[in-house]
């Protein structure tokens, strides 16, 4: 019986695959071809056949979403599988090579300093104008290697099976021109039996010396921005959801990933969904733990701040495999914590997600933790070691650990439980009436969607670049939707439209809901002034005053309309604002009805009783 060495090719591309859960390496062989479009991914054979494919999938491959990114023509790589054999773990660190690569000239390509600037920058100018609520930006580690590449990566795929922990996939990609090694802790998205399931992560506490400890984990876990970094992450994912699955997608969680350098948050999502695995994959490019939100700004705001195209970095590698039922299953991680080897070249892409807490050192500090941990798995730097020689370098798990427990449990008390339980039907209060969602690039209308269709409404969303005036007036509803951005930017044809469809509506008199962005927008109409905050509001949750009742809601914002503390009408619209600041929270007159906050975020404790309030008095 030939071994596992023995099923490496020696002049062929293959695939080394350890998967968490499982004893056994997994090795993939046979011919790549490289396509244009993920529809192209060729799941079958001309004559019909379910087959095997193994695909790396660049991050420029976000632009068949219509969304901004650098190319660099990095290919779309199919690997067709003829032979998917099966080895143990320890067959693997047994045989594999293990003496240690030299690297030279090592270090970032981007320094501490101009880094720190880039994180101020975006901090001022995108989350301070509006863009949005968070961004990742990176830098690589680049390093000369002399090695064999082949032997490098067999190397360093021995090493992360050997000294890491907690990774969903551990890997091996060996094509000609491309080599790719890592180690990634999170399972971007899956496909299995009509099951979709997204595990966003997010926070990263960098272990301490001699390891993690109940009390230095327990003070990350407090940690506000962690917190809400997660939260916001998820609210992306859930957008992705909603669009891609008929029940929306439910919340579980919070766990911690722990690894062997570094502890993340995370959560786990989970619908239902027909589609096609590619047609899933292609909705969910890419995962905001490396991007942003909302995506399409987050695409355009990395485009601007990184002069350098990412290549496969924040991209996926997706395994399709044929199932009973004659489709595809389909298994697809982030790429992350991963090492790139090219024309001689070590590359590690890291990043750091920027949000409105951030500090340039902090963010700094975050991008070495990373590459350490990718590094240090692998052998090219120093390991960690405990403090005290006596005490086992791998400890036991503080999941279990009834505090830490009780800390992760308690952030859900801050979240909305109609994301967090079964979504029975609402009744059908409003059925037989549609509504047109308008949106204005930000998928947090696919929430919105799922949750008017909750409510009984028939519901279409259309993007504000293609909605007719014609829709406009047609439907019994319209929610003008959120978005990025100043709502004075008369220069911005986004605004513009979305500027009209609130104009249109109120000029015929036919109910209307605007939320966010558009509730800013129907405040101006309205005579109300608009201005920046302080601080911006990204992924904050306020308790406010929504027309008389007390309502929890998540707030996205970095404007806001503002009338004199006191106001409770303008014109014939009822106004509810902050008793203190004048910030105007909700709108609610003839046929008309706003809210600033974000009612379908996971931070509207109550979301969906306060949309049902909202769209019952725009139609009364």
């Amino acid at each position: 019986m030939s071994g596992l060495l023995d099923a490496l090719p020696l002049d062929a591309p293959f695939v080394l695959l350890a998967r968490q859960g499982s004893d056994d390496v997994e090795v993939l062989t046979g011919e790549v071809t490289d396509v244009e479009l993920l529809a192209d991914i060729p799941l079958h054979a001309a004559d019909g056949t379910a087959r095997e494919v193994f695909a790396m999938v660049p991050y420029r491959q976000v632009r068949e979403r219509g969304f901004e990114a650098h190319d660099d023509d990095a290919p779309l790589r199919c690997l067709i599988v003829t032979d998917h054999a099966f080895f143990p773990r320890t067959e693997a660190l047994d045989t594999l090579p293990a003496a240690p690569i030299a690297l030279a000239d090592a270090g970032f390509d981007i320094t501490d300093e101009d880094y720190a600037e880039i994180v101020r920058r975006v901090i001022r100018d995108e989350i301070g104008r509006g863009e949005g609520a968070n961004f990742v930006i990176r830098r690589d580690y680049v390093a000369g290697v002399e090695a064999d590449p082949r032997t490098a990566a067999l190397t360093w795929f021995n090493a992360l099976l050997e000294h890491e922990r907690g990774a969903y996939w551990t890997f091996a990609v060996v094509t000609e021109e491309y080599i790719a090694v890592g180690a990634s802790p999170e399972a971007h998205v899956s496909s299995q039996g009509g099951v979709v399931t997204m595990n966003p992560i997010s926070g990263t506490f960098r272990h301490p010396a001699g390891g993690a400890t109940k009390e230095t984990l327990s003070e990350f876990l407090r940690s506000t921005k962690e917190t809400e970094e997660l939260f916001m992450v998820v609210d992306e994912e859930l957008k992705m959801m909603s669009a891609i699955c008929s029940d929306g997608g439910r919340i579980t969680g919070p766990h911690l990933k722990e690894m062997s350098r570094l502890t993340h948050t995370e959560y786990m999502l989970r619908g239902s969904s027909r589609l096609d695995p590619r047609d899933v994959l292609r909705e969910t490019m890419f995962a905001p733990t490396v991007t942003g939100s909302p995506m399409q700004n987050a695409c355009a705001a990395i485009r601007r701040h990184e002069s350098a195209p990412r290549g496969y970095y924040s991209g996926v590698a997706a395994l399709f495999t044929p199932n009973a039922e004659g489709g595809h299953d389909l298994d697809a991680p982030i790429l992350i914590r991963t090492a790139y080897i090219e024309n001689g070249r070590l590359r590690v892409p890291v990043g750091a997600t920027l949000v409105r807490h951030s500090s340039p050192e902090g963010e700094v500090s975050e991008t070495h933790g990373k590459a350490a941990g990718v590094l240090g798995a692998i052998g090219a730097i120093t390991r960690d070691t405990p403090v005290d020689p006596d005490q086992p370098a791998e400890r036991p798990s503080l999941a279990a650990d009834p505090d830490i427990a009780e800390l992760l449990v308690s952030r859900n008390e801050r979240l909305a439980p109609f994301w967090l339980n079964a979504q029975s039907a609402a009744g059908g209060a409003f059925t037989g009436t549609s509504v047109l969602v308008v949106d204005a690039e930000d998928r947090f209308t696919t929430m919105l969607g799922h949750q008017l269709h909750h409510l009984g409404l028939d519901v279409t969303i259309t993007p504000w670049s293609e909605v007719t005036d014609d829709a406009v007036r047609a439907a019994d509803l319209v929610v003008s939707g959120p978005g990025p951005g100043d709502p004075r930017d008369g220069s911005s044809p986004r605004i513009t439209r979305m500027r009209e469809v609130v104009a249109l509506r109120r000029a015929t008199s036919a109910p209307l809901v605007a939320v966010c962005l558009s509730h800013q927008i129907l405040s101006d109409q309205l005579g109300i002034e608009l201005a920046p905050l302080a601080s911006p509001h990204q992924g904050v949750q306020k308790s406010v005053d929504v027309f008389g009742e007390p309502a929890t809601i998540g707030f996205y914002n970095t404007f806001t309309a503002r009338v004199t503390p006191g106001t409770e009408l303008v014109g014939d619209v009822t106004v509810s604002a902050d008793a203190a600041t004048g910030d105007v929270y909700a709108l609610r007159g003839p046929k008309v009805a706003s809210v600033q906050g974000h009612v379908e975020s996971i931070l509207s404790k109550d979301g969906i009783h306060t949309l049902e309030r909202l769209v019952r008095a725009a139609l009364a």
